[in-house]
């Protein structure tokens, strides 16, 4: 499996608070693979199904979820370094009138070399039309850009990883692309030079430590946007501009990093373009049932509004999404082309394979047996999936019990029926007379002070 070999660990970048969590099952009615439970008045992330969303940490009131990420202060290790900025990166910035702003402050911060995402945006949307034309792909293509719905896809819908495009997400072949070009610059050998990806997500973190389509990543840091943002403002805010252009992408780069900029970089008119993990859940499902027709590529972003509504942000996402609008709106269509042929390091050298974490068991007569005791117990329950047991929903909580995680009496409603039906018991023995005639007979067998009849 991609990233995901035998014999290594799987890296997440989600992680737990359990100081700041006051165990509410907000997160647990979110989470869109059911990867959540809380447990002892605590959440538990299930890290088998866990796809790295972030969507716990946008909901959870007590902030208890977390990303974990690189910091700025460990490229130091690295002689030469490259920041790579995501497109969504300049919708963080109001009144932000050109690129080269951002580019000549990360410069101003320390990197030694700046290479945009969004350039190999324009190279991906290249091969993608090249793929298409040429007839080498499905007929219904989904984006391989958005590592959270990949994981996704794994997990609760791998029929359907054939339709996933097979190109490296934009941000890897950047970060291939600029080591490469540094190394012929500089002379350094690679682990000399550092690749930072400046994240505006926890799943493309995830995305770095533990790669899907390939054995190894070239990001070498991954840091969040919320961290380099106070940074690079006050950079940006120096004198110091340099005479010629940092940025080399076009409109169809920078719209990428809101939704619907992918697809309509097909330069195809079927296409679909949906955002929000629910709402990319539900377009999945429908494809799996065949009720989508027509269309040849669909871009599935798991944030609100495309990359822009990550969690690492900093700007409202649809803000930031209007200022990547107008920031493209003057500029060249594209400026990056792969020519005749797609060069090898777009392309994915490993296959995507289903994370089969939601089977009950290996073995299929146990499966089904299993799954039966699951139905046999959903009908006890109640079926309001009120969450009070801590599992999402009554069926989850049916699972939980034949995995042999929970019992029945996590279910507080079943719970309250059985307590009711001992309290009905007991009065009904209150009640009948041979209760009392059996604690007078004790008495008398067993009362020390009662004297003997002669």
């Amino acid at each position: 499996m991609s990233g995901e070999r035998k014999g290594e660990r799987y890296f997440h970048s989600v992680t737990l608070d359990r100081e700041s969590c006051r165990g509410c099952i907000t997160c647990v009615k979110r989470c869109p693979t059911e990867a959540i439970r809380v447990r002892d008045g605590k959440a538990r992330i299930l890290k088998e199904r866990c796809i790295d969303c972030g969507e716990c940490i946008r909901v959870c009131p007590h902030h208890a979820k977390r990303a974990i990420t690189d910091h700025l202060d460990q490229w130091d290790r690295f002689q030469y370094k490259i920041a790579l900025p995501p497109p969504s990166l300049y919708g963080q910035f109001h009144n932000l009138d050109d690129v080269d702003t951002v580019l000549e402050g990360l410069r101003a911060m320390g990197f030694d070399d700046v290479f945009e995402v969004s350039q190999a945006a324009e190279l991906v949307s290249d091969a993608t039309r090249k793929l298409m034309s040429e007839g080498l792909l499905p007929r219904t293509v989904i984006s391989s850009a958005c590592p959270a719905v990949l994981r996704l896809i794994q997990v609760r819908f791998p029929q359907l990883l054939e339709n996933v495009l097979p190109l490296h997400a934009p941000v890897e072949l950047a970060a291939r692309m600029a080591k490469r070009r540094a190394a012929l610059r500089t002379g350094l050998s690679p682990e000399k030079i550092g690749a930072i990806f400046i994240t505006p997500c926890p799943a493309k973190v995830t995305a770095a430590k533990s790669p899907l389509g390939s054995g190894h990543s070239d990001i070498d840091l991954v840091v969040s946007v919320s961290e380099v943002y106070p940074r690079l403002l006050s950079a940006m805010n120096r004198d110091g501009a340099s005479d010629s252009s940092l940025s080399h992408s076009g409109r169809i780069g920078i719209d990428w990093g809101r939704s619907g900029g992918e697809a309509a970089a097909t330069l195809h008119e079927k296409y679909l373009a949906a955002d929000g993990i629910e709402n990319v859940i539900r377009i999945l499902e429908a494809m799996e049932d065949e009720k989508l027709h027509g269309l040849e590529f669909i871009e599935l972003n798991a944030c609100s509004a495309g990359c822009v509504g990550g969690v690492l942000n900093i700007e409202n996402p649809y803000v930031a999404a209007t200022r990547l609008k107008r920031l493209g709106r003057y500029r060249a269509v594209s400026c990056n082309h792969i020519g005749d042929r797609i060069p090898p390091q777009a392309k994915w050298d490993q296959d995507l394979s289903p994370r089969p974490v939601m089977r009950l068991d290996p073995n299929p007569l146990k499966a089904m047996e299993m799954l039966g005791q699951m139905e046999e117990i959903e009908k006890k329950l109640y079926g309001l999936d009120c969450g009070s047991c801590g599992a999402p929903s009554c069926r989850a909580l049916a699972e939980d019990i034949v995995r042999g995680h929970s019992t029945e009496d996590a279910c507080i409603y079943v719970l309250k029926d059985k307590l009711e039906l001992v309290m009905e018991r007991m009065m009904s023995l209150n009640l009948s007379g041979s209760a009392p005639r059996y604690r007078q007979k004790n008495r008398e067998k067993t009362d020390p002070l009662k004297e003997e009849k002669p």
